[in-house]
């Protein structure tokens, strides 16, 4: 395979490998259907070739993040290590050659060849993806690093995806990458928050430097609060900014993520160390609604304009 920046047709069957990389797309969206509710909601909201892409990215994400979160029983440590080694070698291999035997690879290397994903990304990923099996309590650098590799990185693959049509690409991923890392951030600590008792009960892991699971204050608590509404500030501005065919996922997603610091916010940090905070469905779908409602009418070509 060539590596381009065309998105090849839907329509377009001529290839005697087309069925394998139907079926490995079809296979990444599974992955992310069986995982994942919130953003599958956002994700059907994005037009069909970028939903493919990102459906591609977060399969991935979903795949590595089993191996270091939900070890086989017997599984030993370095038995994870390992797969998730053999994991970045494949994912290495496909980027160079465009296929690979795994499914999920094979879709993430075409969605990564096709939009101009490299391993600046994909590396920083791992990385943070195999300091889950070294560190166990983060300090302010390691948790930094960690943030920018399992979460940032995300965002700014995305943004790949997003504008893998778009003229003056270069310019508009600058544009548009301050804003995708810091909504990727936002998206981590509240999973951080949501998962403090599991993490540090059955993980063993402390992610957020001065909250201690154990004896969770309000002060700490609202202290990480108040950085993930910053987060999600900071990335609101940018999204008037995005291709107006994502603006309403990328809006939806923010939104519901919003909505879960807010009840993070009214639940007392030792009750939602114990039970996970959620967002009912039907409270998702009028969020999803809403983002539609607010984000769905392109805007002034002013706002997307590449300074």
């Amino acid at each position: 395979m060539t590596a381009t920046t065309r998105r090849p047709s839907d329509q377009d069957d001529s290839r005697p490998y087309h069925h394998y990389d139907e079926v490995a797309e079809e296979s990444a969206a599974l992955v992310i259907k069986s995982y994942s509710s919130s953003f599958g909601l956002a994700s059907r909201l994005l037009a069909k070739p970028v939903r493919r892409d990102v459906h591609n990215i977060y399969a991935l994400v979903r795949v590595a993040d089993e191996i270091v979160d939900a070890p086989r029983p017997g599984q030993t440590e370095a038995q994870r290590r390992e797969a998730l080694d053999n994991l970045e070698a494949e994912v290495s291999s496909a980027l160079h050659t465009g296929s690979s035997s795994n499914l999920v690879v094979h879709a993430f290397a075409r969605t990564a060849r096709r939009t101009g994903i490299d391993p600046t990304l994909v590396t920083p990923f791992f990385s943070s993806m195999r300091a889950d099996l070294d560190c166990t309590v983060h300090d302010e650098k390691s948790l930094a690093d960690y943030i920018y590799g399992s979460a940032e990185v995300v965002g700014l693959m995305c943004v790949h995806a997003f504008l893998a049509d778009e003229p003056q690409r270069k310019a508009r991923y600058d544009q548009l990458a301050p804003g995708a890392r810091r909504l990727g951030a936002a998206f981590q600590k509240v999973n951080f928050l949501r998962d403090l008792g599991e993490d540090s009960g059955q993980l063993g892991r402390r992610y957020l430097v001065g909250l201690d699971p154990d004896n969770p204050t309000i002060e700490s608590w609202r202290r990480w609060l108040d950085d993930i509404d910053a987060d999600l500030a900071a990335a609101a501005e940018a999204i008037p900014l995005l291709p107006s065919g994502t603006r309403v996922a990328v809006c939806a997603a923010h939104d519901l993520f919003a909505e879960l610091a807010r009840r993070l916010r009214s639940t007392p940090p030792e009750i939602a160390c114990r039970t996970r905070v959620r967002v009912p469905g039907p409270q998702k779908a009028r969020i999803a609604a809403s983002a539609a409602v607010r984000r769905g009418v392109p805007r002034t070509p002013t706002e997307v304009s590449v300074s």
